[in-house]
Protein backbone atom coordinates (compact mmCIF):
# COMPACT_ATOMS: atom_id res chain seq x y z
CA UNK A 1 0.00 0.00 0.00
CA UNK A 2 1.25 3.46 -0.64
CA UNK A 3 2.11 5.26 2.74
CA UNK A 4 0.16 8.96 2.40
CA UNK A 5 -0.48 12.09 3.78
CA UNK A 6 -3.16 14.39 3.55
CA UNK A 7 -2.25 17.84 4.32
CA UNK A 8 -5.54 20.57 4.28
CA UNK A 9 -6.63 23.28 6.23
CA UNK A 10 -10.11 22.32 6.25
CA UNK A 11 -11.47 19.43 7.81
CA UNK A 12 -14.21 18.72 5.63
CA UNK A 13 -11.74 18.50 2.47
CA UNK A 14 -9.04 15.80 4.90
CA UNK A 15 -12.37 13.69 5.69
CA UNK A 16 -13.50 13.59 1.99
CA UNK A 17 -10.37 12.86 0.52
CA UNK A 18 -9.53 10.34 2.73
CA UNK A 19 -13.52 9.09 1.64
CA UNK A 20 -12.20 9.25 -1.98
CA UNK A 21 -9.16 6.93 -1.25
CA UNK A 22 -10.74 4.34 0.71
CA UNK A 23 -14.04 4.13 -1.64
CA UNK A 24 -12.06 3.89 -4.84
CA UNK A 25 -8.61 2.36 -4.05
CA UNK A 26 -9.82 0.29 -1.28
CA UNK A 27 -6.22 -1.69 -0.25
CA UNK A 28 -4.11 0.89 -2.44
CA UNK A 29 -3.53 3.95 -0.06
CA UNK A 30 -2.67 4.13 3.92
CA UNK A 31 -3.42 7.28 4.74
CA UNK A 32 -1.27 7.50 8.22
CA UNK A 33 -2.21 11.01 9.09
CA UNK A 34 -4.44 13.75 8.32
CA UNK A 35 -2.41 17.69 9.01
CA UNK A 36 -4.25 20.73 8.78
CA UNK A 37 -1.14 23.17 8.23
CA UNK A 38 2.46 22.86 7.29
CA UNK A 39 3.86 22.78 10.53
CA UNK A 40 1.71 19.53 11.36
CA UNK A 41 2.63 17.76 8.20
CA UNK A 42 6.44 18.89 8.58
CA UNK A 43 5.87 16.83 11.77
CA UNK A 44 4.23 14.37 10.21
CA UNK A 45 6.91 13.60 7.30
CA UNK A 46 9.30 13.50 9.21
CA UNK A 47 7.92 10.85 11.41
CA UNK A 48 5.74 8.20 8.54
CA UNK A 49 7.92 9.10 5.63
CA UNK A 50 4.73 8.70 3.35
CA UNK A 51 5.52 7.83 -0.32
CA UNK A 52 2.56 10.23 -1.08
CA UNK A 53 1.42 13.41 -0.37
CA UNK A 54 -1.53 15.27 -0.74
CA UNK A 55 -0.68 19.21 -0.02
CA UNK A 56 -3.29 21.75 -0.07
CA UNK A 57 -2.36 25.40 -1.84
CA UNK A 58 -3.89 27.75 0.14
CA UNK A 59 -3.80 27.89 4.11
CA UNK A 60 -3.45 30.31 6.68
CA UNK A 61 -0.18 31.67 7.58
CA UNK A 62 1.85 29.05 5.31
CA UNK A 63 0.76 28.18 2.00
CA UNK A 64 1.55 24.83 0.38
CA UNK A 65 4.81 25.05 -0.98
CA UNK A 66 6.20 26.63 2.30
CA UNK A 67 6.14 23.49 3.12
CA UNK A 68 9.37 22.72 0.54
CA UNK A 69 11.74 25.91 1.97
CA UNK A 70 11.28 23.79 5.27
CA UNK A 71 12.12 20.71 4.56
CA UNK A 72 15.65 19.44 4.06
CA UNK A 73 14.87 16.42 1.51
CA UNK A 74 11.71 15.84 -0.29
CA UNK A 75 11.35 11.81 -0.38
CA UNK A 76 7.80 11.49 -1.81
CA UNK A 77 5.53 12.81 -4.65
CA UNK A 78 3.71 15.71 -4.34
CA UNK A 79 -0.04 15.88 -5.69
CA UNK A 80 -1.38 19.49 -4.79
CA UNK A 81 -5.19 20.50 -4.42
CA UNK A 82 -6.44 23.85 -4.60
CA UNK A 83 -9.64 25.58 -5.53
CA UNK A 84 -7.75 27.79 -7.87
CA UNK A 85 -6.50 27.38 -10.96
CA UNK A 86 -3.61 29.92 -11.60
CA UNK A 87 -1.74 27.98 -8.65
CA UNK A 88 -1.35 24.78 -11.63
CA UNK A 89 2.00 26.69 -12.86
CA UNK A 90 3.25 26.95 -9.62
CA UNK A 91 2.47 23.46 -8.80
CA UNK A 92 4.24 22.66 -12.34
CA UNK A 93 7.44 24.72 -11.37
CA UNK A 94 7.66 22.79 -7.85
CA UNK A 95 7.77 19.68 -9.43
CA UNK A 96 4.59 18.23 -8.44
CA UNK A 97 2.70 15.29 -9.87
CA UNK A 98 0.15 16.75 -10.08
CA UNK A 99 -2.69 18.71 -9.45
CA UNK A 100 -6.42 18.55 -8.44
CA UNK A 101 -8.71 21.54 -8.99
CA UNK A 102 -11.78 21.74 -5.79
CA UNK A 103 -13.81 20.19 -6.23
CA UNK A 104 -12.19 17.09 -6.62
CA UNK A 105 -14.35 14.67 -8.55
CA UNK A 106 -13.56 10.93 -9.08
CA UNK A 107 -12.44 11.17 -12.71
CA UNK A 108 -9.78 13.99 -12.19
CA UNK A 109 -8.56 11.59 -8.93
CA UNK A 110 -8.30 8.86 -11.49
CA UNK A 111 -5.93 10.15 -14.12
CA UNK A 112 -3.73 11.48 -11.24
CA UNK A 113 -3.30 8.18 -9.84
CA UNK A 114 -2.42 6.59 -13.19
CA UNK A 115 0.24 9.38 -13.59
CA UNK A 116 1.58 8.20 -10.56
CA UNK A 117 1.62 4.52 -11.07
CA UNK A 118 3.23 5.25 -14.87
CA UNK A 119 5.68 7.15 -13.13
CA UNK A 120 6.60 4.25 -9.97
CA UNK A 121 7.02 1.55 -13.09
CA UNK A 122 9.22 3.92 -15.01
CA UNK A 123 11.42 4.07 -11.55
CA UNK A 124 11.07 0.94 -10.96
CA UNK A 125 11.87 -0.05 -14.82
CA UNK A 126 14.84 1.82 -14.55
CA UNK A 127 16.25 0.09 -10.96
CA UNK A 128 16.03 -3.37 -12.44
CA UNK A 129 17.91 -2.35 -15.51
CA UNK A 130 20.56 -0.78 -13.10
CA UNK A 131 20.70 -3.91 -10.90
CA UNK A 132 20.73 -6.07 -14.23
CA UNK A 133 23.42 -3.89 -15.14
CA UNK A 134 25.62 -4.58 -11.70
CA UNK A 135 24.93 -8.29 -11.55
CA UNK A 136 25.28 -9.82 -14.48
CA UNK A 137 28.31 -12.48 -14.87
CA UNK A 138 29.79 -12.39 -18.44
CA UNK A 139 31.77 -14.85 -17.75
CA UNK A 140 34.05 -14.15 -14.66
CA UNK A 141 36.70 -11.93 -16.57
CA UNK A 142 37.60 -9.72 -13.97
CA UNK A 143 37.69 -6.72 -16.54
CA UNK A 144 34.75 -6.47 -18.06
CA UNK A 145 35.00 -3.00 -20.14
CA UNK A 146 35.17 -2.21 -23.34
CA UNK A 147 37.46 0.83 -24.24
CA UNK A 148 35.42 2.39 -27.08
CA UNK A 149 37.24 5.23 -29.21
CA UNK A 150 36.40 8.78 -29.35
CA UNK A 151 37.93 11.95 -30.97
CA UNK A 152 39.07 13.10 -27.25
CA UNK A 153 40.83 9.46 -26.71
CA UNK A 154 38.52 6.37 -24.86
CA UNK A 155 34.90 5.74 -23.33
CA UNK A 156 35.30 3.33 -20.85
CA UNK A 157 32.10 1.16 -20.93
CA UNK A 158 30.97 -2.10 -19.12
CA UNK A 159 30.38 -5.40 -21.53
CA UNK A 160 27.56 -6.04 -19.80
CA UNK A 161 25.66 -2.32 -20.06
CA UNK A 162 25.76 -2.57 -24.27
CA UNK A 163 22.03 -3.45 -25.14
CA UNK A 164 22.70 -3.39 -28.80
CA UNK A 165 24.94 -1.52 -31.53
CA UNK A 166 23.47 -0.10 -34.66
CA UNK A 167 25.22 0.97 -37.98
CA UNK A 168 25.06 3.57 -39.34
CA UNK A 169 26.71 4.20 -42.58
CA UNK A 170 30.54 4.65 -41.30
CA UNK A 171 29.32 5.66 -38.01
CA UNK A 172 28.08 2.80 -34.84
CA UNK A 173 25.29 3.46 -32.38
CA UNK A 174 26.04 2.06 -29.22
CA UNK A 175 22.78 1.63 -27.25
CA UNK A 176 23.10 0.76 -23.43
CA UNK A 177 20.59 -0.55 -20.76
CA UNK A 178 20.30 2.52 -18.81
CA UNK A 179 18.98 4.27 -22.17
CA UNK A 180 23.11 5.75 -22.73
CA UNK A 181 23.48 5.95 -26.44
CA UNK A 182 27.37 6.10 -27.73
CA UNK A 183 28.03 7.38 -31.35
CA UNK A 184 31.59 6.44 -32.86
CA UNK A 185 33.12 7.25 -36.11
CA UNK A 186 33.83 3.66 -36.73
CA UNK A 187 31.75 1.00 -38.29
CA UNK A 188 29.83 -2.05 -36.86
CA UNK A 189 32.23 -4.24 -38.02
CA UNK A 190 35.10 -2.65 -36.03
CA UNK A 191 32.88 -2.72 -33.03
CA UNK A 192 31.77 -6.05 -33.62
CA UNK A 193 35.80 -7.22 -33.35
CA UNK A 194 35.82 -6.04 -29.72
CA UNK A 195 32.87 -7.34 -27.96
CA UNK A 196 32.74 -11.51 -27.47
CA UNK A 197 31.14 -13.76 -30.00
CA UNK A 198 29.63 -16.01 -27.43
CA UNK A 199 27.79 -12.62 -26.19
CA UNK A 200 26.97 -10.41 -29.18
CA UNK A 201 25.54 -11.47 -32.68
CA UNK A 202 25.11 -9.79 -35.53
CA UNK A 203 21.41 -10.37 -36.37
CA UNK A 204 21.20 -7.74 -39.79
CA UNK A 205 23.90 -5.67 -41.26
CA UNK A 206 22.97 -3.11 -39.39
CA UNK A 207 22.49 -4.61 -35.83
CA UNK A 208 24.86 -6.59 -33.12
CA UNK A 209 22.98 -7.72 -30.47
CA UNK A 210 23.26 -8.60 -26.67
CA UNK A 211 21.82 -12.43 -26.80
CA UNK A 212 21.32 -11.77 -22.93
CA UNK A 213 18.76 -8.72 -23.12
CA UNK A 214 16.30 -10.92 -25.73
CA UNK A 215 13.21 -11.80 -24.54
CA UNK A 216 11.27 -12.74 -27.53
CA UNK A 217 11.73 -14.20 -31.28
CA UNK A 218 9.08 -13.99 -33.84
CA UNK A 219 9.33 -15.51 -36.90
CA UNK A 220 6.30 -15.50 -38.56
CA UNK A 221 5.65 -12.60 -41.32
CA UNK A 222 8.21 -10.42 -39.70
CA UNK A 223 11.36 -11.85 -38.12
CA UNK A 224 11.93 -9.91 -35.30
CA UNK A 225 13.57 -9.94 -31.77
CA UNK A 226 12.31 -8.10 -28.59
CA UNK A 227 14.69 -6.82 -26.15
CA UNK A 228 14.06 -6.30 -22.30
CA UNK A 229 13.68 -2.76 -22.48
CA UNK A 230 10.71 -3.43 -24.85
CA UNK A 231 12.36 -2.39 -28.19
CA UNK A 232 12.24 -4.36 -31.21
CA UNK A 233 15.05 -5.00 -33.86
CA UNK A 234 14.27 -6.90 -37.45
CA UNK A 235 16.32 -9.88 -38.11
CA UNK A 236 17.83 -10.70 -41.75
CA UNK A 237 16.57 -13.72 -43.51
CA UNK A 238 20.34 -14.10 -44.30
CA UNK A 239 21.35 -13.96 -40.54
CA UNK A 240 18.13 -15.74 -39.34
CA UNK A 241 19.29 -19.43 -39.18
CA UNK A 242 22.75 -18.15 -37.38
CA UNK A 243 20.63 -16.24 -35.09
CA UNK A 244 18.57 -19.41 -34.23
CA UNK A 245 21.62 -21.37 -33.51
CA UNK A 246 22.89 -18.89 -31.31
CA UNK A 247 20.34 -18.38 -28.88
CA UNK A 248 19.67 -22.16 -28.95
CA UNK A 249 22.96 -22.61 -27.37
CA UNK A 250 22.53 -20.12 -24.99
CA UNK A 251 19.46 -21.98 -23.48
Amino acid sequence: MIKTIIVDDEYNAREFMEKLLNRYFPDKFLVLDKCENVDEAIISIEKFNPELVFLDVQMPNKNGFQLFKELNKVKFEVIFTTAHSEFAIDAIKCSALDYLLKPINYIDLLETIKKYDEKLNKASQSDKLKLLIENIDIGGSEFNKIALPTESGYELVKVSSILYCEADSNYCKIVCLDGKKIVLSKTLKYIEELLPKSIFQRIHKSYLVNLNYITRFNKTNELLVELCNGETLPVSVRKKDDFINAIIQKK
